[in-house]
């Protein structure tokens, strides 16, 4: 039923959401283990990015990338033939 399907979507986002904020986590230790900080600008010379900071805290167009980078992961995991049961 529709309310089933709009269900089913509901936690598929919500696990994307969760995925892409792990994803951010993950970049974030590759980057702090490589010797960057947090800066105001990104400046490579320097290792600083504006981006080391919680995902709660990143600008939308941020979020959004670790969004697109979370769906397309659960898009291939679908595609293989696997099922995401909670």
């Amino acid at each position: 039923t529709f309310f089933k399907v709009r269900e089913k979507w509901r936690q598929i986002i919500k696990l994307s959401e969760n995925i892409a904020e792990n994803v951010h986590e993950v970049w974030s230790v590759g980057r702090i283990n490589e010797g960057w900080t947090y800066g105001p600008a990104r400046d490579d010379s320097k290792k600083q990015t504006p981006c080391l900071v919680a995902y709660r805290d990143l600008p939308e167009s941020e979020k959004e990338y670790d969004r697109k980078t979370a769906m397309e992961t659960l898009k291939v995991i679908l595609s293989l033939g696997y099922k995401i049961e909670k």
